[in-house]
């Protein structure tokens, strides 16, 4: 699996609870950079931060892919929407948690979310059609 991060960087501890929790091998990370520029419109610099990643269209449809979100809210939804449009479906996430009492403050990987069942879930529940 490969994990493309828009967060803070994962440490090795979390790494492994990813492959804990998945059952597969992280075999790869792609770090991006997920600074936005407040004053400029958000949606064309989303479009950059994954055009980094260097997938081809296949790759986007085909990889095995764990995607760790931009902590800010705006930059996570449109990425989500980006993401979708490339996929074909939406992505599998990460969520991290503060480690209760932990001196200095650490996370761990509190689960990992399938979008996509998510939203199916979701479709199921509206009915109709």
């Amino acid at each position: 699996m490969i994990v493309v991060n828009f967060a803070h960087p994962l440490t090795e501890e979390q790494l492994h609870q990813i492959e804990t929790l998945t059952g597969q091998k992280v075999e790869r990370v792609i770090a991006i950079d997920a600074q936005i520029d407040p004053q400029e419109p958000l949606a064309p610099q989303v479009v950059r931060m994954v055009d980094q990643v260097r997938f081809s269209a296949e790759e986007w449809q085909t990889l095995p892919l764990l995607i760790a979100l931009p902590s800010l809210n705006y930059s996570a939804g449109v990425l989500l929407a980006e993401l979708h449009g490339r996929m074909g479906y939406f992505p599998s996430i990460l969520r991290l948690r503060p480690v209760a009492g932990a001196i200095p403050p650490r996370f761990e990987v509190a689960e990992v979310i399938n979008l996509q069942a998510v939203r199916d879930a979701a479709r199921a529940r509206r009915g109709g059609g």
